[in-house]
């Protein structure tokens, strides 16, 4: 029986705690939340569990052998430095760390003690991303073209981030995923509204090996929801739209050949290609429920983890970077990779 230890039971603590009680040979044995309104939500809902207000003294009191914390992301570090110094294995919510310093630390420390530590990007689970991903790898697409993403609302301003660490890991880790590659470049352009100085509109542009680009639009200023990715293939192309629950995921067989005019070397002819859109059928599990089983089957040693600390770390270089270039006026810098 593998015991878990949760740490915050706040927005998305809740959903944790539902899918680790629900998986089996897995016991939900403690939850840590700082908050007492909280707390006695957690204990109300999860009856049994040790209820504490301490990580210190859920690791030495609980047992547990694993623990996942959902805390705002300035305790990441500290709290999964401490579970992995006291042995357990480790998920986090993303990003992993504030910075790509601290994310290197928790990583050459997990690897040291042959410990789990993965990254909490729950969109990886999803059936629309899960299709997507067997569609690339089958070729279906050709070769990348571009990458161009919406990710906006009217949404909640946050205290302690800005609209790029806290909207930009899904997508970073989703196109990370898609492309298995990190990109070399970043460009970033934002503003400020409300009185706050954290920008609330990003810009991000990414360029990867061999030019690919991929663009990112990423508000809490916007009168609509948007949740869209377009994914541009010499063969296919996809439209993957998280709001839409009939077809999230739409594959056209569109594009254009181009051709050299035989007749002028300073003209081309372009051939339009317009063939039929499919919509495939998408697997309707919860995607939290997938991730937290694949997490128990990691720490069963059955399973290397879909988004390791290692996958965590580079999203957040990605986000340094283009923090740096937010500051610099949209200049063009440079991703640390390995």
């Amino acid at each position: 029986m593998i015991k878990i230890g949760l740490i915050g039971y706040g927005y998305w603590g809740p959903n944790l705690a539902r899918n680790f009680s629900r998986q089996p040979g897995c016991q939900l044995t403690a939850i840590c939340e700082a908050n007492p309104g909280r707390a006695r939500q957690a204990a109300l809902d999860h009856p049994g569990c040790w209820i504490g207000d301490d990580s210190a003294t859920m690791l030495a009191a609980t047992g547990v052998d694993a623990v996942v914390i959902a805390t705002p992301v300035g305790c990441h570090y500290h709290l999964a430095k401490q579970a992995l110094m006291a042995g357990r294995h480790v998920l986090v919510e993303k990003p992993i760390t504030e910075t790509a310093a601290e994310a290197l630390e928790l990583v050459e420390l997990a690897e040291r003690r042959n410990l789990v530590l993965a990254v909490d990007h729950t969109f990886l689970f999803t059936g629309a991303v899960r299709k997507i991903k067997e569609l690339v790898d089958s070729k279906a697409l050709g070769d990348f073209l571009y990458v161009d993403s919406v990710r906006i609302n009217l949404g909640l301003f946050q205290p302690d981030v800005n609209v790029l660490y806290d909207l930009a890991p899904h997508d970073l880790s989703i196109v990370g995923h898609l492309l298995g590659e990190a990109p070399k470049w970043a460009r970033a352009m934002g503003a400020c509204h409300a009185g706050v100085s954290q920008e609330n509109i990003v810009y991000l542009h990414l360029e990867y090996p061999g030019g690919l680009p991929a663009h990112f639009h990423l508000s809490w200023l916007a009168p609509v929801k948007i949740r869209k990715t377009l994914i541009a293939g010499s063969e296919r192309m996809i439209v993957y739209d998280d709001l839409d629950q009939g077809e999230k995921v739409k594959v056209y067989d569109k594009g254009i050949t181009v051709n050299p005019d035989t007749q002028s070397l300073h003209n081309i002819k372009v051939d339009y290609r317009t063939g039929d859109m499919f919509a495939p059928k998408l697997s309707q599990r919860e995607a939290l429920s997938l991730e937290t089983e694949h997490f128990l089957r990691c720490l069963r040693g059955e399973e290397a983890p879909l988004c390791s600390g290692r996958d965590g770390l580079g999203v957040v270089r990605i986000l340094e970077a283009a923090q740096r270039s937010l500051k610099a006026g949209g200049s063009r810098v440079e991703v640390e990779r390995d």
